[in-house]
Order: structure tokens, then sequence, then C-alpha cells
């Protein structure tokens, strides 16, 4: 089997890949603190030379995994703006995308972990807030185009919606976490979809069986 010989710009993008997967690796195992950039070198392989050659600190390298995970949620979220689809299909598919993300945010932690973060550090906090402010503006443009895309007036501005959609996700997903026996993950998800259907559809939330069996998002 022939080896393909890498450019030198694939090269370091495949160094600075496995180090952001090792220090994602590192800080849901133990924490951001009590990881260093030797324990983050040495878990994807490589000298602290290689770490500083592509981050300029441990705190920038954090922002990055965050926006990664950021940018990944973005990509389904567009996914989901099929033109083929009726309005009803889109509806399901947005409800059943936010109402079942908790199940699966390998992520979640590294979020826990960035905000306790930018309590104690000030740099930290400014880079922070201005990625969550970002990510608010997105998720309220996102509303726009699908409240454009289906017909449906939404019933409070895209930018108070995308606060309370991601307030009450990280708070579900904080619940489901941490306390599983009390809140499973269908409870989880049947508030979720209720919480929705009732504020960005303006309509009852299904209620029994049915409102757990949501169709999976593509």
């Amino acid at each position: 089997m022939v080896k393909v010989r890498l450019t030198r710009e694939q090269s370091r993008e495949q160094t600075r890949q496995r180090l952001l997967d090792a220090a994602q690796t590192l800080f849901l195992a133990k924490g951001y603190l009590a990881s260093s950039v030797e324990d983050i070198a040495e878990e994807a392989g490589y000298s602290r030379g290689a770490f500083y050659s592509n981050f300029a600190s441990k705190a920038e390298m954090f922002l990055e995994l965050l926006r990664r995970d950021h940018e990944t949620v973005m990509s389904e979220m567009a996914a989901l703006f099929d033109d083929r689809a009726s309005r009803a299909e889109m509806e399901a598919r947005v409800v059943a995308f936010y109402s079942q993300k908790h199940r699966d945010n390998k992520c979640f932690l590294l979020w826990i972990e960035a905000k306790l973060q930018s309590a104690r550090d000030p740099v930290f906090r400014n880079g922070f807030l201005s990625f969550l402010r970002e990510q608010r503006a997105t998720i309220a443009e996102f509303a726009r185009q699908f409240s454009a895309r289906v017909g449906t007036p939404l019933t409070m501005p895209p930018e108070q919606l995308a606060l309370g959609l991601l307030a009450l996700s990280e708070g579900m997903q904080f619940s489901y976490a941490f306390d599983p026996q009390e809140v499973s993950a269908e409870l989880a998800q049947v508030v979720l979809a209720g919480f929705f259907e009732r504020v960005v559809f303006d309509r009852p939330p299904a209620t029994g069986p049915s409102a757990c069996s949501l169709p999976d998002a593509p």
C-alpha cells in the first residue's frame, strides 16, 4: 500500500487536530485546570514545542475546542433546512433535533468547564463571552430563517428566543447528566419538545407516549 505524503500544511493541520483531540479527552476526564500543556502534548504524542507551534496558550486551545463543537452543531442545524421537506417534516425535524440533543452531547462538560474558567479568568471570559454572543446570534438567525421557511411567525423576538432555547437546553442537559434517575432522557425530551412547540409554534405540546417518539433528526 502506497503511503501518501502529506504537504507541510496538511501535516500541520493533522498535528493541530490531534492536539485538540487530546485536550478534549483530558479536559473531559480530569478538567481544564488539572490538564497541563505537557499532559496534552504527551497524550497527543508530541513535544511541548509542538503545542506552542500551534497554540499560543492553553486558553486559546480551549476556545478553539469550543468553536469546533459549535461549528459542528451549526452544521447539523443547517442540514435541517432541506428544500424538499414539507412544513410538517421541517417542524418535526427541528423539534427532534432540539429535544434530543442532550442524549449525545459529548462536549457538554467542556462548556461547564468553560463557564467555570470564565468566572475565574477575566481574559478568558472576554473570549468566551464573545463566542457565546456569536452562538446566540447564529441561533437567532436560524430562527428567522425557520420562521420564514415554514410560514410560522415567531412568538417573541429571535434574540430572546435564542437565549431562552439555549438556557433551557443547557439546564436540561445538566439535570439529565447529573440526576438521570429523576430526570430521564425521555423526560428531558418531553420538556424540551413541549417548550419548543409552545414558544416557537404557539401550540399546545403533544402529550402521552407520542411526545417521546419524535422522529430522529437526519
